[in-house]
């Protein structure tokens, strides 16, 4: 399975991996699926720590670069197409993170792994209940 995970989700897993319900942990695990990232996940990530929602020790950098470097994920990068379909995807809000993950989803063909019930909820996108 193409997985795309959530920026939460990758935090969860990396931190707290028991947020995760048991079926997201051990989808997320299996190495039979293929995990994806998008880089919105790296940006919004340092968005949370720069408002202190979100402790990443030693430094928020330094802890993504390890992350990635310890559990290697597909990069999929933000691409014009991601950002014409970003408009047209039906979310009950206006949250770019979200618009852009879920356009992400859409255009690469990805399950995406998410708790967000806006996401869960999107009937453009197929999802995987993270909790």
């Amino acid at each position: 399975m193409n997985l795309l995970l959530d920026t939460h989700v990758w935090i969860w897993s990396q931190l707290e991996p028991e947020r995760l319900s048991t079926r997201a942990r051990d989808t997320v695990t299996d190495p039979a699926n293929t995990l994806a990232l998008s880089s919105v996940s790296v940006w919004e990530t340092l968005l949370l720590a720069d408002k202190g929602w979100l402790d990443l020790a030693p430094d928020p950098w330094y802890w993504i670069r390890t992350a990635l470097a310890t559990r290697p994920l597909k990069e999929v990068p933000l691409t014009h197409e991601v950002a014409l379909r970003s408009r047209s995807v039906r979310l009950s809000h206006d949250d770019p993170a979200d618009r852009f993950i879920a356009a992400t989803a859409m255009v690469h063909g990805l399950t995406l792994v998410t708790a967000d019930r806006s996401l869960l909820q999107c009937p453009d996108i197929r999802v995987l209940p993270a909790a």
